[in-house]
């Protein structure tokens, strides 16, 4: 040990730097930890979204976003229902049971939702990613088969998905319309984002 008085002056000086640095030093990790956490934007982004669904009409169609995604939510008509089941031949997937988008349960039937007449789906092409558009009238067209029976047609490369968003055979989109989880709230509210499994 040395023989060297401490100077208590330096000692002091030590111990209150030292004590500066750490409170500095929260102050700056505060704000760089609570960086971590989603912003409110980010968590409203990812949040379920609550429609109302009761102005709509049999034949109407409604876009909401959920998650950046365009979701279409349309009430078909009886004679729109009708045509579902006749198609099942010309269908690449019918019944919803191929897993590149996983269809949940509840819509692994001909018209692709818990509601017969209300169908839910995101409308983006499952080829490249564009907005299919709304080709509801039957019958030949531009673009469409001369038996067409009404649904969506991609204008980006030509894909045909009917009005349960299920994608036709030979078509460059590999698979059907995805279908958002999905719940209804009342018989006139809609909650995309969540399911009763959720």
């Amino acid at each position: 040990m040395s023989d060297t008085p401490v100077d208590a002056s330096k000692r002091t000086w030590l111990i209150a730097s030292t004590c500066a640095g750490a409170v500095g030093g929260a102050f700056v990790a505060v704000p760089f930890v609570s960086s971590f956490q989603p912003s409110e934007r980010a968590k409203a982004a990812g949040a379920a979204v609550e429609v109302d669904i009761s102005a709509l009409q049999p034949g109407d169609k409604i876009t909401v976003e959920w998650r950046g995604k365009p979701v279409w939510i349309m009430k078909r008509t009886p004679e729109q229902l009708a045509t579902l089941a006749k198609l099942n031949d010309e269908l690449a997937d019918p019944f919803s049971k191929r897993v590149a988008y996983p269809t949940p349960e509840y819509a692994q039937n001909v018209h692709r939702s818990i509601k017969p007449e209300v169908f839910v789906g995101v409308g983006i092409c499952s080829h490249l990613g564009c907005s299919p558009t709304d080709k509801f009238q039957a019958g030949p067209q531009p673009s469409l088969p001369d038996n067409w029976q009404g649904g969506f047609l991609c204008p980006c490369h030509g894909s045909t998905f009917d009005l349960a968003g299920r994608v036709f055979k030979n078509k460059p989109a590999p698979d059907n319309l995805e279908v958002p989880p999905h719940m209804y709230i009342s018989d006139s509210k809609l909650l995309i984002g969540e399911d009763a499994k959720a």
